[in-house]
Protein backbone atom coordinates (compact mmCIF):
# COMPACT_ATOMS: atom_id res chain seq x y z
CA UNK A 1 0.00 0.00 0.00
CA UNK A 2 0.81 3.70 -0.32
CA UNK A 3 0.76 5.85 2.46
CA UNK A 4 1.88 9.35 2.21
CA UNK A 5 0.96 12.46 4.75
CA UNK A 6 1.85 15.73 4.61
CA UNK A 7 3.26 16.42 8.27
CA UNK A 8 5.73 17.96 10.10
CA UNK A 9 7.35 18.17 13.54
CA UNK A 10 8.66 20.49 15.03
CA UNK A 11 12.74 20.72 16.16
CA UNK A 12 12.31 19.86 19.77
CA UNK A 13 10.34 16.30 19.27
CA UNK A 14 12.54 13.09 19.55
CA UNK A 15 14.99 12.53 16.34
CA UNK A 16 16.40 15.96 16.32
CA UNK A 17 14.56 16.75 13.10
CA UNK A 18 15.36 20.22 12.47
CA UNK A 19 13.24 22.35 9.93
CA UNK A 20 15.34 26.03 10.54
CA UNK A 21 12.34 27.86 12.58
CA UNK A 22 12.72 31.36 12.95
CA UNK A 23 14.07 31.51 16.70
CA UNK A 24 15.26 28.39 18.88
CA UNK A 25 13.10 27.28 21.52
CA UNK A 26 12.86 28.91 24.96
CA UNK A 27 12.98 27.04 27.99
CA UNK A 28 8.97 27.63 29.24
CA UNK A 29 8.38 26.77 25.20
CA UNK A 30 10.93 23.57 26.25
CA UNK A 31 8.96 22.73 29.65
CA UNK A 32 5.68 23.37 27.64
CA UNK A 33 6.38 20.63 24.74
CA UNK A 34 7.58 17.95 27.57
CA UNK A 35 3.73 18.50 29.47
CA UNK A 36 1.84 18.60 26.61
CA UNK A 37 0.21 15.39 25.10
CA UNK A 38 2.38 14.69 21.58
CA UNK A 39 -0.05 15.39 18.79
CA UNK A 40 0.53 15.68 14.98
CA UNK A 41 -3.27 17.36 14.30
CA UNK A 42 -3.08 19.94 11.46
CA UNK A 43 -4.03 22.80 13.73
CA UNK A 44 -1.05 21.60 16.25
CA UNK A 45 1.76 22.21 13.96
CA UNK A 46 3.97 24.67 12.41
CA UNK A 47 4.85 24.74 8.89
CA UNK A 48 8.70 24.62 8.69
CA UNK A 49 7.93 25.53 4.63
CA UNK A 50 6.45 28.54 5.43
CA UNK A 51 8.94 29.77 8.40
CA UNK A 52 11.86 28.80 5.85
CA UNK A 53 10.65 30.97 2.74
CA UNK A 54 10.04 33.82 5.69
CA UNK A 55 13.31 33.55 7.10
CA UNK A 56 14.96 33.68 3.21
CA UNK A 57 12.70 36.40 2.38
CA UNK A 58 14.48 38.11 4.88
CA UNK A 59 17.60 37.33 4.49
CA UNK A 60 16.98 38.85 0.34
CA UNK A 61 15.45 42.17 2.15
CA UNK A 62 18.68 42.74 4.91
CA UNK A 63 20.46 41.84 1.19
CA UNK A 64 18.80 44.76 -0.73
CA UNK A 65 19.06 47.02 1.98
CA UNK A 66 23.22 46.54 2.82
CA UNK A 67 23.91 46.45 -0.87
CA UNK A 68 21.97 49.18 -1.84
CA UNK A 69 22.96 51.21 0.38
CA UNK A 70 26.84 50.10 -0.56
CA UNK A 71 26.24 50.91 -4.03
CA UNK A 72 24.60 54.65 -3.19
CA UNK A 73 27.85 55.42 -1.18
CA UNK A 74 30.28 54.60 -4.01
CA UNK A 75 28.09 56.24 -6.40
CA UNK A 76 29.19 59.11 -5.00
CA UNK A 77 32.63 58.37 -4.88
CA UNK A 78 32.38 57.81 -8.55
CA UNK A 79 30.81 61.07 -9.43
CA UNK A 80 33.90 62.74 -7.21
CA UNK A 81 36.46 60.30 -8.67
CA UNK A 82 35.48 59.43 -12.07
CA UNK A 83 36.77 56.30 -11.22
CA UNK A 84 36.22 53.42 -14.31
CA UNK A 85 37.06 50.58 -11.75
CA UNK A 86 34.82 51.52 -9.15
CA UNK A 87 31.72 52.41 -11.87
CA UNK A 88 32.07 48.72 -12.56
CA UNK A 89 32.34 47.87 -8.87
CA UNK A 90 29.24 49.97 -8.58
CA UNK A 91 27.53 48.08 -11.16
CA UNK A 92 28.66 44.59 -9.78
CA UNK A 93 27.00 45.50 -6.32
CA UNK A 94 23.85 46.93 -8.26
CA UNK A 95 23.42 43.66 -9.64
CA UNK A 96 24.04 41.83 -6.99
CA UNK A 97 21.24 43.46 -5.16
CA UNK A 98 18.80 42.76 -7.39
CA UNK A 99 19.30 39.13 -7.64
CA UNK A 100 17.14 39.47 -4.58
CA UNK A 101 14.38 40.29 -7.03
CA UNK A 102 13.97 36.72 -8.58
CA UNK A 103 15.07 34.73 -5.50
CA UNK A 104 12.00 36.83 -4.01
CA UNK A 105 9.80 36.16 -6.44
CA UNK A 106 10.53 32.21 -6.49
CA UNK A 107 10.25 32.34 -2.14
CA UNK A 108 6.62 33.98 -3.08
CA UNK A 109 5.59 31.33 -5.31
CA UNK A 110 6.92 28.49 -2.79
CA UNK A 111 4.44 29.88 -0.93
CA UNK A 112 1.59 29.04 -3.04
CA UNK A 113 -0.80 25.53 -2.83
CA UNK A 114 -0.49 22.74 -5.47
CA UNK A 115 -2.75 22.71 -8.06
CA UNK A 116 -4.11 20.25 -10.35
CA UNK A 117 -1.56 21.28 -12.69
CA UNK A 118 1.71 22.05 -10.42
CA UNK A 119 0.70 18.80 -8.08
CA UNK A 120 4.12 19.13 -6.12
CA UNK A 121 3.61 23.33 -5.83
CA UNK A 122 5.84 25.83 -6.79
CA UNK A 123 8.73 25.55 -4.58
CA UNK A 124 11.46 24.55 -8.17
CA UNK A 125 10.90 28.24 -8.76
CA UNK A 126 13.89 28.27 -7.06
CA UNK A 127 16.09 26.49 -9.10
CA UNK A 128 14.55 28.68 -12.34
CA UNK A 129 16.07 31.61 -9.96
CA UNK A 130 19.36 29.54 -9.45
CA UNK A 131 20.03 29.53 -12.99
CA UNK A 132 19.38 33.15 -13.26
CA UNK A 133 21.92 34.10 -10.45
CA UNK A 134 24.31 31.89 -12.53
CA UNK A 135 23.75 33.94 -15.46
CA UNK A 136 24.08 37.22 -13.46
CA UNK A 137 27.54 35.85 -12.06
CA UNK A 138 28.88 34.28 -15.83
CA UNK A 139 27.83 37.97 -16.58
CA UNK A 140 29.93 39.64 -13.68
CA UNK A 141 32.84 37.98 -15.04
CA UNK A 142 32.90 38.36 -18.47
CA UNK A 143 32.11 42.69 -17.45
CA UNK A 144 35.09 42.32 -15.17
CA UNK A 145 37.02 40.69 -17.86
CA UNK A 146 35.94 43.11 -20.48
CA UNK A 147 36.84 45.89 -18.03
CA UNK A 148 40.06 45.22 -17.29
CA UNK A 149 41.53 44.54 -20.64
CA UNK A 150 39.63 48.25 -21.27
CA UNK A 151 42.19 49.13 -19.03
CA UNK A 152 44.91 47.55 -20.05
CA UNK A 153 44.44 48.80 -23.59
CA UNK A 154 43.24 52.45 -22.36
CA UNK A 155 44.63 53.23 -18.86
CA UNK A 156 43.48 56.05 -17.42
CA UNK A 157 44.71 58.12 -13.98
CA UNK A 158 42.74 57.94 -10.94
CA UNK A 159 41.78 60.81 -8.63
CA UNK A 160 40.87 61.22 -5.24
CA UNK A 161 42.61 57.74 -4.87
CA UNK A 162 42.55 57.64 -0.88
CA UNK A 163 38.79 58.14 -1.46
CA UNK A 164 38.31 55.00 -3.74
CA UNK A 165 40.27 53.35 -1.30
CA UNK A 166 37.61 54.05 0.72
CA UNK A 167 34.81 53.29 -1.48
CA UNK A 168 36.47 50.04 -2.14
CA UNK A 169 36.97 48.94 1.11
CA UNK A 170 32.89 49.51 1.82
CA UNK A 171 31.95 47.41 -1.38
CA UNK A 172 34.40 44.38 -0.14
CA UNK A 173 32.73 44.81 3.43
CA UNK A 174 29.69 44.84 2.62
CA UNK A 175 29.63 42.26 0.00
CA UNK A 176 31.04 40.01 2.21
CA UNK A 177 28.52 40.32 5.18
CA UNK A 178 26.12 39.81 2.85
CA UNK A 179 27.75 37.17 1.20
CA UNK A 180 27.96 35.19 4.87
CA UNK A 181 24.77 35.85 5.47
CA UNK A 182 23.15 34.66 2.72
CA UNK A 183 24.58 31.51 2.47
CA UNK A 184 24.33 30.67 5.92
CA UNK A 185 20.57 31.27 6.01
CA UNK A 186 20.56 29.25 2.55
CA UNK A 187 21.98 26.10 3.66
CA UNK A 188 20.16 26.60 7.16
CA UNK A 189 16.97 26.15 5.02
CA UNK A 190 18.37 23.95 2.32
CA UNK A 191 18.10 26.79 -0.84
CA UNK A 192 21.10 26.08 -3.30
CA UNK A 193 19.83 29.21 -5.09
CA UNK A 194 20.23 31.62 -1.95
CA UNK A 195 23.60 30.13 -1.67
CA UNK A 196 24.54 30.92 -5.21
CA UNK A 197 23.32 34.33 -4.32
CA UNK A 198 25.27 34.69 -1.73
CA UNK A 199 28.45 33.24 -3.44
CA UNK A 200 27.74 36.14 -6.28
CA UNK A 201 28.10 38.60 -3.52
CA UNK A 202 31.00 37.17 -2.71
CA UNK A 203 32.20 37.40 -6.42
CA UNK A 204 31.39 41.47 -6.15
CA UNK A 205 33.37 41.60 -2.89
CA UNK A 206 36.51 40.13 -4.86
CA UNK A 207 36.04 43.07 -7.54
CA UNK A 208 35.95 45.69 -4.88
CA UNK A 209 39.53 44.38 -3.61
CA UNK A 210 40.58 44.32 -7.17
CA UNK A 211 39.47 47.99 -6.84
CA UNK A 212 41.73 48.65 -3.54
CA UNK A 213 44.70 47.12 -5.21
CA UNK A 214 43.98 48.82 -8.47
CA UNK A 215 44.03 52.22 -6.36
CA UNK A 216 47.19 51.01 -4.46
CA UNK A 217 49.11 50.23 -7.72
CA UNK A 218 48.04 54.06 -8.83
CA UNK A 219 49.31 55.72 -5.87
CA UNK A 220 52.54 53.92 -6.35
CA UNK A 221 52.33 55.40 -9.67
CA UNK A 222 51.98 52.25 -11.70
CA UNK A 223 48.47 52.16 -13.78
CA UNK A 224 48.57 49.31 -15.13
CA UNK A 225 48.13 47.64 -11.16
CA UNK A 226 44.34 47.75 -11.67
CA UNK A 227 43.56 46.06 -15.23
CA UNK A 228 46.31 43.17 -14.22
CA UNK A 229 44.34 42.41 -10.80
CA UNK A 230 41.38 42.77 -12.56
CA UNK A 231 42.04 39.88 -15.04
CA UNK A 232 42.93 37.75 -11.58
CA UNK A 233 39.77 38.80 -10.34
CA UNK A 234 38.10 37.40 -13.20
CA UNK A 235 39.50 34.48 -12.62
CA UNK A 236 38.72 33.87 -9.16
CA UNK A 237 35.23 34.86 -9.97
CA UNK A 238 35.29 32.14 -12.62
CA UNK A 239 36.11 30.06 -9.82
CA UNK A 240 33.13 30.54 -7.53
CA UNK A 241 31.03 30.70 -10.95
CA UNK A 242 31.90 26.89 -11.28
CA UNK A 243 30.96 26.18 -8.05
CA UNK A 244 27.56 27.67 -8.31
CA UNK A 245 26.56 26.57 -11.75
CA UNK A 246 27.75 22.93 -10.07
CA UNK A 247 25.31 23.63 -7.12
CA UNK A 248 22.57 24.70 -8.97
CA UNK A 249 23.32 21.64 -11.65
CA UNK A 250 23.03 19.16 -8.60
CA UNK A 251 19.80 20.49 -7.13
CA UNK A 252 18.09 20.89 -10.97
CA UNK A 253 18.98 17.19 -11.92
CA UNK A 254 17.27 15.85 -8.15
CA UNK A 255 21.66 15.05 -6.35
CA UNK A 256 21.08 14.35 -2.82
CA UNK A 257 23.53 13.85 -0.35
CA UNK A 258 24.02 10.30 -0.30
CA UNK A 259 24.84 9.91 3.49
CA UNK A 260 21.45 11.49 3.94
CA UNK A 261 20.19 8.30 1.87
CA UNK A 262 22.11 6.52 4.09
CA UNK A 263 20.80 7.86 7.30
CA UNK A 264 16.59 7.32 5.93
CA UNK A 265 17.69 4.18 5.19
CA UNK A 266 19.12 2.82 8.86
CA UNK A 267 16.48 4.73 10.42
CA UNK A 268 13.69 2.56 8.39
CA UNK A 269 15.35 -0.37 9.51
CA UNK A 270 14.50 0.72 13.32
CA UNK A 271 10.94 0.54 12.60
CA UNK A 272 9.44 -2.28 14.26
CA UNK A 273 7.59 -4.39 10.75
CA UNK A 274 9.90 -3.31 8.87
CA UNK A 275 12.07 -6.48 7.02
CA UNK A 276 13.97 -4.78 4.56
CA UNK A 277 13.59 -1.67 2.39
CA UNK A 278 13.51 -1.55 -1.22
CA UNK A 279 13.87 1.60 -3.49
CA UNK A 280 14.44 4.75 -1.60
CA UNK A 281 14.59 7.90 -3.43
CA UNK A 282 14.94 11.68 -2.36
CA UNK A 283 14.46 14.55 -3.96
CA UNK A 284 14.48 18.73 -3.37
CA UNK A 285 11.46 20.41 -4.27
CA UNK A 286 13.07 24.38 -3.33
CA UNK A 287 14.49 23.67 -0.17
CA UNK A 288 11.84 21.27 1.23
CA UNK A 289 12.19 17.10 0.66
CA UNK A 290 10.41 14.65 -0.39
CA UNK A 291 10.97 10.70 -0.46
CA UNK A 292 9.46 7.95 -1.95
CA UNK A 293 10.32 4.66 -0.52
CA UNK A 294 9.01 0.54 -0.66
CA UNK A 295 9.62 -1.33 2.55
CA UNK A 296 9.04 -5.22 3.31
CA UNK A 297 6.57 -6.74 5.65
CA UNK A 298 5.36 -9.48 6.72
CA UNK A 299 2.79 -10.94 4.20
CA UNK A 300 0.98 -12.13 6.97
CA UNK A 301 -0.06 -9.15 8.73
CA UNK A 302 -3.47 -7.39 8.11
CA UNK A 303 -3.95 -4.18 6.07
CA UNK A 304 -4.26 -2.44 8.53
CA UNK A 305 -1.23 -3.40 10.64
CA UNK A 306 0.86 -2.88 7.41
CA UNK A 307 -0.72 0.91 6.89
CA UNK A 308 0.57 1.24 10.93
CA UNK A 309 3.89 -0.01 9.95
CA UNK A 310 4.13 2.34 6.82
CA UNK A 311 2.63 5.32 9.51
CA UNK A 312 5.74 4.61 11.55
CA UNK A 313 8.17 4.21 8.87
CA UNK A 314 6.80 7.98 7.24
CA UNK A 315 7.26 9.23 11.05
CA UNK A 316 10.80 8.13 11.19
CA UNK A 317 12.17 9.51 7.81
CA UNK A 318 10.44 12.89 9.01
CA UNK A 319 12.41 13.05 12.15
CA UNK A 320 15.49 11.62 10.45
CA UNK A 321 15.97 13.46 7.09
CA UNK A 322 16.05 17.55 7.82
CA UNK A 323 13.57 19.56 6.05
CA UNK A 324 12.30 16.42 4.91
CA UNK A 325 7.97 17.27 4.51
CA UNK A 326 6.31 14.70 2.86
CA UNK A 327 7.10 10.58 2.64
CA UNK A 328 5.46 8.07 0.54
CA UNK A 329 5.85 4.90 1.95
CA UNK A 330 4.80 1.71 -0.25
CA UNK A 331 4.43 -1.59 1.75
CA UNK A 332 5.48 -4.77 -0.04
CA UNK A 333 4.76 -8.37 1.53
CA UNK A 334 7.39 -10.12 2.26
CA UNK A 335 7.82 -13.08 -0.88
CA UNK A 336 6.45 -16.10 -0.04
CA UNK A 337 8.33 -20.17 -1.41
CA UNK A 338 6.84 -20.37 -4.75
CA UNK A 339 4.93 -16.76 -4.94
CA UNK A 340 5.21 -15.05 -8.35
CA UNK A 341 6.64 -11.49 -7.53
CA UNK A 342 3.60 -8.85 -8.10
CA UNK A 343 5.49 -6.49 -9.73
CA UNK A 344 6.01 -8.72 -12.71
CA UNK A 345 2.90 -7.13 -14.89
CA UNK A 346 4.87 -3.58 -14.23
CA UNK A 347 8.09 -4.89 -15.75
CA UNK A 348 7.49 -3.58 -19.01
CA UNK A 349 6.53 -0.12 -18.03
CA UNK A 350 9.81 -0.02 -16.54
CA UNK A 351 11.65 -1.49 -19.25
CA UNK A 352 14.13 1.12 -20.89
Amino acid sequence: MDHGHEQTYGPEEPGGHDHALDRAPTPSHRLRHLLTPHSHETADKLDPALESSAKGMRALWISLLVLGATALAQAVVVVLSGSVALLGDTVHNAADALTAVPLGIAFVLGRRAATRRFTYGYGRAEDLAGIVIVLTIAASAAFAAWTAFDRLLNPRPLHHIPVVAVAAVIGFLGNEWVARHRIRVGREIGSAALVADGLHARTDGFTSLAVLVGAGGAALGWQLADPLVGLAITAAILLVLRDAAREVFRRVMDAVDPAMVDRAEEALRQVPGVRGVGELRLRWIGHRLRAEVAVVVDGEVSVRRAHDIAVEAEHALLHAVPRLTAALVHADPTPAPGETDPHVALAHHTAA
